[in-house]
């Protein structure tokens, strides 16, 4: 197993495990021999000395066996639970190292499952098999020979028992085996039904949706509480059926160890001791029973967090780190989502942005502007041409050195949880104090702020619940110009804003950032009118560029646009 190596820098718990458990099993063992001596030759000839004496040594003996076995289990916990922080910390890196086509893929639900739920069984399984697989092998082993030694006739009583356990054990098992991934999707499928859930439950209210919200949770909670019930239903009979093979040769035991004393070849404490070893033996396999269990659920999800270990991210970085970002060159790309082969969201564009330039892209909804940013970013690869900062392929950079020079600010604001300030630094760790207040001034957010109980150390509300839309859209602007980007992306990020909140940003923005490219995606032509060039976008190609003024000449794409957006010929202001 690929996760075993998870578990060997722990190899000192793990092997102290094993060990302390010897401890424990040689206790249990010894327990029944004492007790066999102290009733034939203690209870059954009146010996009060030796009942006092084997009886101290009994109890020194579950003493010892009990420290033995505490000694196991929290070892067992030190490597089980390092083994599972490390492989928790290694998914979720790989996890966020993947690209957004290779996350949609495995889903968000999923993903967390993994992490969660698939990590937790992976624990269980390394602490029983450190913990079980020498117990239940020493005490099989070892039950058997102690047996033998009191009486070898008792062997054919194990010997009838023993295939007709395995057999069931095998049975059962191969029924349930398959089960365990399924309950695994299955719970993916409730968490990405909770998930979808909570984070638009706004949209559920608004549009009244909860019954079928809910009906539809239901549906994927029946299906995976069925699932369960399915596994639980089967290992329900495995110990049953166990426990009546053991109980049917603990009858055996004594009824050919009454004869064996009725005949004189044989005493009482022989054969309590024979039915304790009896069960025992029968109790090592049952407890071998629960391990295969454990391998079986492990191993689906073992092979679930392999699936997401293996994984090699579809974006890379190479080595080249500029000091500085220069021009940006879009050569003749075409891009595709992936899955999406024969739809084509950029066809064939061209475009140069120059450093320093405050550049506009507009266009109708689907026309390819957010993936545009995309490609710069490079949260996607383009399908066919290729992306240039200052001459060189962006494939080439390395993706730390490319992306800190580079600040986004989406039109979802996504605020974490934490306070104002903690958000804002959120862009630029090492941020003191007055750069993120300069940060929220040219944001517009410091006068908001201000009025806040504890001004920049209010606490904000689990994703910023308790802000506006336009209050959050700041605060995400200040935490992307808290960094002082070369190169400063708005992915329609101020559609919360009024126009002239609006229009003191961007002036704040053009007198405190001097020298930052601007690229600003937009629907409100208000927002652009005033940039040096404006991009106009139809069906993933440019239908034109210039200024606002040239464009309202030349482009009936931007002139349709223009007249869409105005009243009497001025433009809507809100």
């Amino acid at each position: 197993m690929k996760l075993i190596k998870y578990l060997k820098p722990y190899w000192f718990w793990a092997l102290l495990t094993p060990l302390t458990m010897i401890g424990e099993v040689a206790a249990d063992l010894w327990q029944p021999k004492l007790m066999e001596k102290l009733v034939n030759e203690g209870v059954l000839n009146n010996n009060q000395q030796l009942l006092i004496s084997v009886g101290l040594l009994m109890l020194l003996t579950v003493a010892l066996g009990g420290l033995s076995g505490t000694s196991c289990s929290v070892f067992a916990s030190l490597a089980s639970q390092n083994f599972a922080c490390d492989l928790r910390k290694d998914v979720f890196k790989r996890a966020m190292g993947l690209s957004f086509q290779q996350t949609d893929k495995f889903t968000t639900g999923s993903l967390i499952t993994r992490m969660t739920n698939d990590i937790t069984q992976m624990q269980h399984f390394v602490e029983q098999c450190l913990r079980m697989f020498v117990r239940s092998g020493m005490m099989f082993l070892g039950g058997i020979i102690m047996m033998l030694t009191l009486n070898s006739r008792f062997g054919i009583i194990l010997l009838a028992a023993l295939p007709v356990q395995l057999i069931i054990m095998a049975l059962v098992l191969k029924a349930v085996n398959p089960l365990y991934a399924k309950v695994q999707k299955k719970l993916d499928h409730v968490n990405n039904v909770m998930q979808e859930n909570v984070n638009g439950a706004r949209m559920v209210k608004a549009y009244v949706q909860e019954e079928r919200e809910t009906d539809r949770f239901n549906a994927a909670n029946d299906a995976l509480t069925d699932t369960n019930l399915k596994v639980s239903l089967i290992v329900a009979r495995l110990s049953p059926l166990l426990s009546i093979i053991m109980n049917v040769s603990i009858v055996a035991l004594i009824y050919i160890g009454g004869l064996e004393v009725m005949a004189g070849a044989m005493e009482v404490g022989t054969i309590m001791a024979a039915i304790t070893y009896n069960t025992q033996v029968l109790h090592s396999v049952m407890m071998v029973s629960m391990m295969f269990q454990s391998i079986a659920r492990g191993r689906a999800s073992a092979k679930r967090l392999e699936e997401v270990l293996d994984t090699d991210p579809v974006i890379k970085g190479g080595s080249y780190a500029p000091e500085k970002l220069g021009e940006i060159t879009l050569d003749n790309i075409s891009f595709h989502y992936p899955g999406f082969e024969g739809r084509h969201v950029l066809d064939h564009l061209s475009l140069t942005v120059h450093p320093g330039e405050n550049l506009a892209i507009l266009g109708a909804t689907g026309s390819g502007k957010s993936s545009l940013i995309h490609l710069i970013t490079r949260f996607y690869d383009v399908t066919a041409g290729e992306v240039r900062i200052s001459g060189t392929p962006i494939q080439e950079f390395d993706l730390t050195a490319l992306r800190d020079k580079i600040a986004v600010v989406l039109q979802k604001s996504e605020l974490f949880s934490g306070t104002v300030a903690d958000n804002i630094r959120w862009g630029k760790p090492n941020a003191t104090d007055e750069e993120i207040a300069r940060a929220a001034r040219i944001a517009q957010a410091a006068e908001f702020i201000e009025r806040m109980p504890e001004r920049y150390e209010t606490i904000i509300a689990e994703k910023g619940a308790s802000l506006s839309g336009g209050q959050k859209q700041r605060i995400s602007i200040a935490r992307a110009l808290v960094r002082q980007p070369e190169l400063l992306i708005f992915d329609d990020s101020t559609s919360a804003l009024d126009l002239a909140t609006e229009g003191k940003l961007r002036a704040a923005i053009l007198a405190e950032l001097k020298g930052t490219t601007l690229i600003t995606v937009a629907q409100r032509i208000a927002s652009v009118k005033d940039c040096d060039r404006i991009v106009v976008l139809e069906d993933g190609g440019i239908a034109a560029v210039g200024t606002h003024e040239e464009l309202l000449k030349n482009s009936p794409v931007y002139r349709d646009i223009y007249q869409s957006q105005t009243k009497e010929g001025g433009l809507i202001d809100g």
